[in-house]
């Protein structure tokens, strides 16, 4: 009795291995990864693009006036860090308009496939344009 739970118990562990295998190697969830990775490296390069060229270039004069070196320094009564908040927005905004324009570059591109695939079919090969013509003519 013991023995037959415990190869049950196996089969039931490869079983739902395989099934685990099988979707975790789908499209969709390999391409998820894909996604999440190449999404944390782009947050480095905006967050590096805030603070190391817009912050100094757009926003120094405002830094200087409050005495400030970054952006996360700006405080309101002394607790109320509007400057994250204000750094996070800019961030968001930046990262929202990137993939604009992606999504907008992968949407014409999509477009100009779909005119190719809409133009009107090649003739017919000679020697079917002449089966044809003969067809026509016995009818």
């Amino acid at each position: 009795m013991a023995c037959n739970s415990y190869f049950g118990a196996n089969l039931n562990l490869l079983t739902m291995l395989n099934e685990f295998k099988a979707f975790a190697m789908r499209g969709n969830v390999v391409d998820l990864a894909v996604g999440v990775i190449i999404g944390a490296a782009f947050n480095k390069i905006v967050s590096s693009l805030i603070e190391d060229v817009i912050t100094p270039l757009v926003l120094k004069p405002a830094l200087e006036a409050a005495n400030l070196t970054h952006l996360e320094e700006l405080t309101l009564f002394g607790t109320v860090k509007y400057g994250v908040f204000m750094s996070a927005v800019l961030n968001f905004i930046i990262v929202a308009f990137v993939l604009f324009l992606i999504i907008k570059g992968i949407n014409a591109a999509r477009k100009r496939d779909e005119v190719k695939a809409q133009t009107a079919p090649p003739p017919p090969p000679a020697d079917i344009a002449l089966l044809t013509e003969i067809r026509d003519l016995l009818k």
